[in-house]
């Protein structure tokens, strides 16, 4: 029946090759920054806040951050700019219409849709679901998509 003697193994039978890298999935990483604090990894609560690289964060968990000034306090890579609250700006965001996450209970039994959003830009209806571009306003804190900032073509708030 084999391995008695007669037999040769080959070198692509002992040397296993290198292993697969594997691959994050794009969707997944895209929900993961719309809908968890950077700082906290929890789910992003009103009031959020966001810093001029982008990331968004659970104010209370900023707060906590700046606080905490314990000496075994290791560094936080995804707050580690962020010196002092003036660092970030509160946003003010257009809830969506159609999400219903938080309404209703899960049970486990229903299909929890990853792509529609919590939030949409009021200017033109986008979802803010990670596939497209949303800026801020630094001085009032507004939220628009970047195609909605094309349109306008203005630095001043629409409101």
């Amino acid at each position: 029946m084999g391995c008695d003697g007669g037999t040769i193994p080959k070198r692509h039978e002992l040397v296993k090759g290198p292993r697969k890298v594997e691959k994050v999935d794009k969707n997944a990483e895209l929900v993961a920054r719309w809908y968890y604090c950077a700082l906290s990894q929890e789910k992003l609560c009103r009031p959020i806040v966001a810093c001029e690289l982008g990331r968004l964060y659970n104010k209370d968990a900023i707060i906590e951050f700046l606080l905490d000034k314990s000496p075994d306090k290791t560094p936080m890579e995804a707050a580690s700019h962020i010196k002092s609250i003036k660092n970030v700006t509160e946003l003010n965001l257009a809830d969506n219409p159609a999400w219903s996450g938080d309404k209703e209970s899960i049970k486990g039994d229903k299909y929890d849709d990853i792509q529609s959003a919590r939030f949409i830009c009021p200017v033109v209806g986008l979802e803010m679901n990670g596939r497209h571009r949303f800026c801020f306003l630094r001085n009032c804190g507004c939220v628009f998509s970047e195609r909605a900032l094309k349109e306008i073509k203005s630095e001043v708030c629409h409101k």
